[in-house]
């Protein structure tokens, strides 16, 4: 059963349930990686936003060293994704039964290396610092753009600003109060439940996972590393256990 619910969850026909399931894992992920990499190297790496606010306030502030790493850093999500496309489409058109377990294995692999060479990092180091930052950064790109294809752009798992935007609208739905009147053929506003539900699930997901990678971090250090990558790792080779 185990291997069949794990198969399932990158398998070519999709459904909600397992949008959702394979969301909330890539969501504890990446916010065990977002909060426990700022305490190993002290740099967000999930979102965007911040690395091309840093370009510019580094650009202006003249320190152009700081400004080339935010935008490696900007272009190595950029090519994180980009990757995704591509194996994702090459699969699709060689006919592989399973699209996602490829760029799923390829983000273990590249969580381990981080745990594995962090250790040796030196913290004020800007070339080493840098280094981290820029894997991190393709590795939140890769997963990313896997799981905005996976679930056909409905969930997102290394930022949380488009969810709680989204979860503000769906709140305002809700409370909003469907005034009538004798004749009133106007639809009435009504918040969509399984939407707030998921917005919320996600949004707890990411909390929990960056409270996790904080503690693991901050009193196991790089080893805590080891069990995202074995859980991304499990998901993608399931599918070729389940067919044996």
């Amino acid at each position: 059963m185990p291997i069949q619910y794990l198969s399932a969850l990158t398998a070519k026909p999709r459904t909600g349930q397992a949008d959702l399931h394979i969301g909330v894992i890539l969501t504890l992920v990446a916010g065990a990686l977002n909060a426990g990499g700022f305490l190993a190297i002290g740099q967000y790496t999930s979102h965007m936003t911040g690395m091309v606010s840093t370009f510019a306030d580094q650009v202006v502030l003249r320190n152009f060293a700081l400004a080339g790493v935010a935008a490696t850093s900007w272009i190595a999500f950029v090519g994180g994704a980009a990757s995704t496309a591509l194996m994702v489409n090459y699969l699709r058109r060689a006919g592989m039964p399973n699209l996602y377990a490829v760029p799923l294995l390829i983000e273990a692999g590249l969580i381990l290396l981080f745990g594995a060479f962090g250790g040796t990092l030196k913290k004020h180091e800007l070339v080493d610092v840098s280094l981290a930052v820029i894997t991190l950064c393709f590795t939140m790109g890769l997963q990313n753009a896997l799981i905005t294809k996976i679930s056909r752009a409905e969930i997102r798992t290394t930022h949380l600003t488009g969810l709680t935007t989204d979860l503000g609208i769906e709140i305002g739905k809700l409370i909003y109060w469907n005034r009538y009147q004798a004749g009133d053929k106007r639809v009435a506003v009504k918040a969509n439940l399984d939407k707030l539900r998921i917005h919320l699930t996600l949004i707890a997901s990411f909390l929990i996972g960056g409270i996790a990678g904080a503690l693991g971090f901050n009193y196991a250090g790089y080893i805590s590393t080891v069990p995202l990558a074995l859980a991304l790792a499990a998901i993608s080779i399931a599918p070729v256990l389940s067919r044996r």
